[in-house]
């Protein structure tokens, strides 16, 4: 292994000025309160101070600190407006269904969270508090009043959500589920809750006047409108970096730890998230002060300059491909699995499209090897039986080796995974898994006949599985259509470019690049995701000057979106002199 200096907090530099930032409660309610004044309403009207909320931004501490700072007539929390959990529960039964890892994608939004006649006796509040400032927060806040006078976002990244979850601080939307399982309120958030917000956040943000960073409960940041716009139209015609992180994991290794510099804490990391603009972050730079969006906000706010026009055609405001790591060295097998097919990804699940993906070795130690497909004298039959014994009788493992290819893996490699690809991961590999963004969609067959980290089984999905493997896919067509797929495509002065994928089945497309001097590219009107794979640093530049030079490290995972047009990389720093390697990922149009 070698350390890098991958950088944890990338961040856009927005130009504003230098007081563009309040940073603690004292100066976020003082920038509220001058706003107050010039804010429109009629004479007839509250002055209603609306705090749109993403579903776990912390209440309690919010409405506290409006309170005491500008002493409102009124303050109503939105989310005291609801039904009851109970009858949330049952609204929201049918999307979840009772499988502990998969619901099913809805079209529930926050409206009909809210209980009717009390909605209907808040806004008869409001209409007799005519000249007073009301202040209203919560998930809703801005459907309990539509035309306040100031609309602040208080927003959260998804990781940050998750975090809380985990230690019980927060509950689903209008649930009262706190010490749930974690999982089961991630799965929750992920069907109901950010579904729901997302199509709230989509009309809200764009006319915000502020936008409030919760993240950070110790160290809330305040923004206006107008310098958030400034910042995501600056993030969206520049390459960019979202603000990663990491996870330990039962199979975790230690790679990213020494690579990415992480701390000692956690027994190993499994997963590093480099590039999930459902979870990452993106960081804005007002000067000295940082102030952490969801990334997403960038798709919302600019889906054709960031996705291209034929990207954002077929997929909206989704950001379609992903990057992450899958850490093993020094750890275990990830799960023998399978991703469902397109068809069955809709029928049960409601995509739109499924999770292809692939994996692409940036390290491996001798002996690592991927488990890919069928043998060909595998009978599927009494492989799914052995799947079920396996299931039902600890004491008789899966036998692995008699029904999968085992591929060697080295450094460099890319292994092409298609749903209905039975495959994992084996010991001593770290993976860059390059594929479609629906990331949860995972079907696990068999997992070495061990407990998760929390001392339990983890879910095995066999009937979902045995629905989606496709058994034609065995030794000969793997090795054929699978392993390594390398086509040269270009060469020029000190470069060279390759096609490593993906396969015809997947929609994304994959080229690598090796460099010793200057390599031209181009988005060709789509967004383009990159990675380098080898070398310590690389520059990346506008022929033009059309955005600042970018320089991007080992194994850091960096977005062009499709505005930027021409670009060039090349090595920096100590790289130059020697060859580095770029894996660059776009959907094929």
């Amino acid at each position: 292994m070698r350390s890098s200096n991958y950088d944890k907090f990338p961040f856009v530099p927005v130009a504003a000025r230098p007081d563009a930032c309040q940073t603690d409660w004292p100066a976020i309610t003082e920038a509220l309160r001058a706003a107050l004044p010039a804010a429109p309403t009629a004479p007839d009207q509250p002055l209603v101070l609306a705090v749109e909320c993403y579903p776990g931004t912390d209440l309690k501490q919010l409405q506290q600190e409006l309170v005491q700072a500008l002493q409102p007539a009124q303050c109503l929390v939105a989310d005291d407006l609801y039904r009851s959990p109970a009858d949330i529960d049952a609204m929201v039964a049918g999307p979840l269904t009772d499988d502990p890892v998969f619901g099913r994608l809805n079209g529930l939004t926050v409206t009909d969270f809210f209980d009717p006649s009390k909605l209907q006796a808040a806004q008869a509040a409001l209409a007799s508090a005519a000249g007073q400032l009301v202040v209203i927060v919560g998930t809703g806040a801005t459907l309990v009043c539509p035309t306040p006078a100031i609309v602040v976002y208080a927003d959260l990244a998804r990781w940050e959500i998750q975090l809380r979850q985990r230690r019980n601080e927060i509950a689903n939307l209008g649930s009262d589920n706190f010490t749930e399982k974690a999982s089961l309120k991630y799965k929750r958030a992920y069907f109901v809750d950010w579904r729901a917000a997302d199509r709230l956040k989509k009309q809200v943000l764009p006319r915000a006047d502020f936008l409030l960073d919760t993240n950070d409960l110790t160290l809330p940041k305040l923004i206006t409108g107008a310098d958030l716009q400034a910042g995501l139209a600056a993030a969206v015609r520049r390459p960019f970096r979202v603000v990663p992180f990491f996870d330990p994991g039962v199979w975790g290794g230690q790679w990213l730890r020494e690579v990415c510099d992480l701390p000692d804490g956690p027994p190993n990391y499994a997963w590093g998230f480099d590039c999930v603009p459902e979870e990452n972050s993106l960081l804005l730079g007002f000067g000295d002060a940082r102030v952490e969006i969801p990334s997403i906000d960038l798709v919302f706010a600019h889906p054709r300059e960031l996705l291209g026009e034929a990207v954002h055609g077929r997929f909206g405001t989704e950001f379609p491909i992903r990057f992450d790591f899958l850490d093993t060295m020094g750890g275990g097998n990830l799960s023998l699995q399978v991703h469902p097919l397109t068809e069955y990804a809709f029928d049960k699940f409601g995509l739109a499209y499924t999770q292809d993906e692939s994996y692409y070795m940036l390290d491996a130690e001798p002996g690592a090897v991927v488990y890919l497909g069928m043998k060909e004298e595998a009978d599927f039959p009494e492989m799914l039986a052995d799947l079920q014994r396996a299931q039902d009788d600890s004491s008789a493992p899966f036998p692995a080796a008699k029904y999968i290819n085992e591929f060697p893996a080295k450094k460099h490699d890319h292994f092409l995974i298609p749903a209905g690809t039975i495959h994992c991961s084996g010991a001593n590999g770290m993976v860059l898994e390059i594929s479609a963004t629906p990331y949860i969609f995972t079907f696990k067959l068999w997992d070495w006949d061990r407990l998760g980290l929390d001392g339990r089984p983890r879910p095995i999905h066999l009937t979902h599985g045995a629905a989606n493997i496709q058994p034609d896919r065995t030794t000969t067509w793997v090795e054929q259509n699978l392993v390594n797929h390398l086509e040269p495509v270009a060469s020029g002065s000190g470069w060279r470019e390759e096609r490593t994928g993906l396969h015809e089945r997947e929609f994304i497309e994959t080229r690598r690049h090796w460099f010793t001097d200057v390599v031209p590219h181009h988005t060709h009107g789509g967004v383009q995701v990159l990675n380098l794979v080898q070398g310590t640093e690389a520059i990346v530049e506008s022929p033009t000057g059309a955005f600042e030079p970018f320089v991007v490290h080992y194994a850091e995972t960096f977005i062009v979106p499709a505005a930027v047009g021409a670009y060039t990389i090349r090595p920096h720093g100590a790289a130059v002199g020697t060859e580095c390697a770029t894996l660059k990922a776009y959907v094929r149009t």
